[in-house]
This record gives structure tokens, sequence and C-alpha cells, in this order.
């Protein structure tokens, strides 16, 4: 539900934003957002209550929690999918409109699909990672890969190029709410640490996605440079992933609880993996 809320906003802000962009220049949207942060800021400071006082955690407890081999697998995969995805959206204009012929002026509107499709994806991730985590994760890094392979191939022709970018939208974001609960599950006595980290891997990722996207643009591939980034990036998803799978890495998390009972019995019969 919480990364509902950025996927609702790539419904609505993305496409609003491009217009305003294509309106006032590439500056315009960035005045718009900051005149609604610091209004939002206002706001938040009035109504939001003040948090109880708690006890700051232990500094060496939080960093403690990083000897996980766990963490860094979940981690790695967070930075190389989202940024994968975002290199290629990050460039996602001038593919539409250059290499598969679609007007400027309808690009907004398209965007809209993207931003769909990942409030499709969150949605469908969350609940199928609820039950299947790494399966979910390393189907949804298969098929992003795929859509990605394709939308090289085939974003000539205007209405395949529209199909994948939202497919890209619905598998890209699949497996963000997985991963951002792993790393919480995994974070042990560090869950303010693993907060914070598993909001900026992600972050570390767009920004070096995009970059690098924006060399394969200006270099002689030209419009598909992009979303090759992106799919090489989905292809290494693919090693953390493998590496949690071979870890067996939410077994005992995901093993279904046992009765107080039965789970005295299983320690009576030398049970090693309860609850």
């Amino acid at each position: 539900m919480l990364l509902g809320g950025l996927t609702v906003a790539t419904v609505a802000g993305v496409p609003l934003g491009a217009w305003l962009g294509q309106l006032s220049g590439r500056r315009g949207p960035f005045w718009a957002l900051a005149a609604l942060s610091a209004g939002a800021a206002v706001v938040i400071g009035r109504y939001i209550p003040a948090d109880e006082r708690r006890e700051a955690p232990s500094v060496r407890a939080e960093f403690a929690a990083l000897r996980d081999v766990r963490v860094w697998p979940t981690l790695s995969s967070m930075t190389l999918l989202m940024g994968g995805v975002l290199a290629t959206y990050t460039c996602i204009s001038p593919l539409l409109t250059e290499r598969a012929g679609i007007p400027a002026g309808a690009v907004p509107v398209l965007l809209t699909g993207y931003g769909l499709g990942s409030l499709l994806g969150t949605t469908v991730g969350g609940r199928l990672g609820d039950r299947r985590p790494l399966a979910t994760l390393i189907t949804a890094a298969t098929m992003t890969t795929l859509v990605l392979l394709l939308l090289t191939s085939l974003s000539p022709s205007p209405v395949a190029a529209i199909v994948l970018v939202t497919l890209m939208g619905m598998t890209g974001f699949a497996p963000t709410p997985v991963l951002g609960a792993l790393a919480l599950r995994f974070s042990g006595s560090a869950p303010t640490l693993f907060s914070g980290l598993s909001g900026s891997a992600p972050n570390v990722g767009i920004a070096i996605g995009s970059w690098t996207a924006g060399l394969a643009l200006t270099s002689p591939l030209g419009q598909a440079g992009p979303s090759l980034v992106g799919k090489a990036a989905a292809v290494l998803t693919l090693v953390p992933l493998t590496a949690l799978a071979l870890m067996r890495a939410t077994r005992s998390e995901t093993s279904p609880p046992q009765p107080l009972a039965a789970a005295d019995q299983s320690i009576g019969c030398g049970t090693q993996d309860i609850g």
C-alpha cells in the first residue's frame, strides 16, 4: 500500500510533469514541485502529531546487522532492477517520438500507461510475494529482461512501443514491495538503518542507470541505447536473486507457524527449523 502511493504518483504526476515541461520548459516542473513540497511541509508540520519519545537505537547494533549475508543481494537487486527500468524510462520520450514516430504531444498521455502498469505490478507483485517471494522476484526480473529486449527490437512500431512501455512498468515495479519487505525482514536489530538503505538503494540505481542511459542515447546506439542499458541491468539482477534462492533466504521466515505444543514436540525430536 505504501509503494502504491508512489505508483499512483507516477500515473498522475509524470504525465502532468511532462505536459508542464512542454509548456514552460524543463525547469517549470521543478519550480512547481518546489512550491508543492513547501506547502506540504507546512501541512505536515501543522497536522501530523509528534511521535512518542523512544530510546535511540544503538549505532553498533544497527551496523552489526550488515553482516547478514542476505542483506547485500537484496539491496543489490533493488539497485540493479530499478536502475535498469528507470534507465529506459528516463529516455523514453526520444524512443517514442523519434523511433516509434509518436507525436510529442501524445507522450504525456502514453506515460499514463506506464504508471497504470506500475500500479498493477506493485499490487500483483505484493500479493504473489506474500506466498512465493523469491519465485516472484526471479519471474519479474526475467519478464522485465524480455520486455526490454522486445522494446529494443519492436519499438519502431507505435502500437508495440505503447504496449511494451506499459508492460515495463508492470514487470519492473512488481518486485519492489517484495524486495522492500525482505530488506526489513532481514534487518534484525537495524530496522532504522535498513529502512534508509532500502530507500537509498533504488535511487542509487536510478542515478547511475539514468546517467548511463544518457551516454548510450548520445552514442551510435541512439534511441535504442537506453533500453539496452536497462536490459543489461535486468539480466544482472538475476545474479543476486539466484544467490538468495541458493541460500534459501526466506525458507524459515515463510514456514507456516506451528502451535506451541507442536513446537515443543519438535524440539524434543531435534528439529532445528521451528516456526
